[in-house]
């Protein structure tokens, strides 16, 4: 795999990429690296997504951090950010995730929080990748008592639950919603936390198989839910990804609000109420032009950054900023959390609805939304490092800049979780905007073989 963490873990297709002789090397390495002030018995928390290799995965995690001494508790499926809210309750030394978010089934991933709920700094992700891949020998191996042990945390998700309930203003009873959760993590926990959040909830996709997470469902497949609540009479619905650390919605017409518009909407909220520090919201370089337009209409601050929320959640934390997220549905309130969380962002939408009596699809014309044309190209990983040296594709990537000139822009970029190359153009003109696009992933798929 190369280098092992990319900017969200650990990642690849498991059992060949992502194998369980790499998961317990991480485990060991991990334990050695994130063990607070030496102290002789860490205590990891893991929990896992849905899918089938997570059991698999975790077992050789489990195996590794035991066999160093380590002590393990065992959170079992649920949410990614709730492992990052746990390890703090839980006082655990470090927190990790199995879990591929938005990937297909056959991918899983390792991610690590550490003992403040925060993903690991590279330094730290650089210290653990330097043992695995040194293929280090010489680790501790303590016998009898001082082997490792592990627990369950029979209460994890009801943890978490109330932990999201506590963060409403307003209680949003009497909403009729509808939610899919991915055939993922969100399973074991959305339809309790709305229901007794008091909505009228109606659930999709959560009855995971092991390979159905994601597929044709939640965030990043929204046709079903936009149907549904058309049928049914909701007055809007959510998706999470297989993670829910993502949430993106439709409003009663079955028109997609994505992770902009939620932050508009949201940004504005959270102004009302004095809870926006220096009237800055952060997001990224793929956030629409048309959001930059609404803060400089509501005199607002935007910062772009990188994409990938530990890039969004850095820049909050040096300008101790409260606020930020991504067009796919990373939102973080950092009032309430340390990292992007679909539940957290979707109780805070219903909570602002309930509070102004207005429904989604007016609040979501705040903010001007611009054509945007994206394209995912399939990629070797040599592929992907050639792209920073391909001069035909950086001369293509120009032309398309000089052709959409100040009315719009294009971003390519490797994906940092998957074999892709993704490629997005936006503009006032929307036939502009996609000839663009569709031009420069035709230099990339006749240099790089992109599909």
């Amino acid at each position: 795999m190369g280098r092992l963490f990319g900017t969200d873990g650990v990642r690849g297709i498991a059992n060949t990429e992502l194998t369980c002789e790499l998961a317990m090397s991480i485990g060991r390495a991990a334990a050695l690296v994130l063990a607070k002030d030496g102290r002789r018995r860490p205590v990891f928390v893991i929990g896992t997504d849905t899918r089938a290799s997570a059991d698999m995965l975790t077992a050789a995690l489990t195996a590794g951090l035991c066999s160093v001494g380590a002590d393990v508790i065992c959170l079992g499926v649920i949410p990614t950010p709730a492992v990052a809210y746990l390890v703090g309750k839980y006082k655990a030394d470090a927190g990790i995730v199995v879990s591929a978010s938005h990937n297909p089934a056959a991918f899983n991933g390792i991610k690590l929080f550490s003992g403040d709920g925060y993903k690991l700094p590279d330094e730290l992700e650089e210290d653990i990748e330097a043992l695995v891949l040194r293929k280090r020998t010489e680790y501790p191996k303590p016998i009898g008592g001082e082997v490792g042990r592990v627990t369950t945390a029979a209460n994890a998700a009801k943890d978490y639950i109330d932990h999201l309930k506590s963060t409403a203003l307003y209680m949003p009873e009497g909403m009729h919603i509808a939610v899919d959760c991915a055939n993922g993590a969100a399973s074991v926990t959305a339809a309790r936390l709305f229901r007794e959040l008091g909505c009228e909830v109606e659930i999709l996709s959560d009855t995971p198989d092991g390979v159905n997470i994601n597929e044709d469902c939640g965030s990043t497949h929204l046709a079903r839910l936009s149907q549904f609540v058309r049928d049914h009479g909701c007055e809007l619905g959510i998706a999470f990804d297989g993670d829910a650390d993502r949430c993106l919605c439709v409003d009663d017409t079955g028109e997609v609000v994505d992770g902009d518009r939620i932050m508009a909407i949201c940004a504005l909220d959270l102004r009302e109420r004095g809870k926006l520090p220096s009237h800055t919201v952060v997001g990224t370089i793929m956030t629409n032009f048309g959001f930059t337009r609404f803060c400089e209409e509501q005199g607002l601050r935007f910062i772009a950054t990188k994409v990938g929320d530990r890039f969004v959640l850095e820049e909050m934390l040096i300008g101790e900023y409260a606020f930020g997220g991504e067009q796919s549905g990373h939102i973080i309130f950092r009032d309430f959390a340390t990292t992007g969380d679909g539940q957290l962002t979707a109780v805070q939408l219903l909570s602002y609805l309930k509070r102004c009596g207005r429904p989604l699809r007016e609040l979501a014309q705040v903010m001007p939304q611009y054509p945007q044309y994206s394209l995912n190209l399939a990629v070797s990983a040599e592929g992907k490092r050639h792209f920073f040296t391909n001069s035909a594709i950086k001369a293509a990537i120009e032309a398309a800049k000089t052709a959409l000139g100040s009315g719009g822009r294009i971003v390519v970029r490797p994906s940092g979780t998957e074999p892709l190359i993704r490629v997005m153009a936006e503009g006032e003109d929307a036939e502009l905007t996609r000839t663009q696009a569709e031009s420069v992933a035709a230099v990339i798929r006749e240099q790089l073989g992109g599909a």
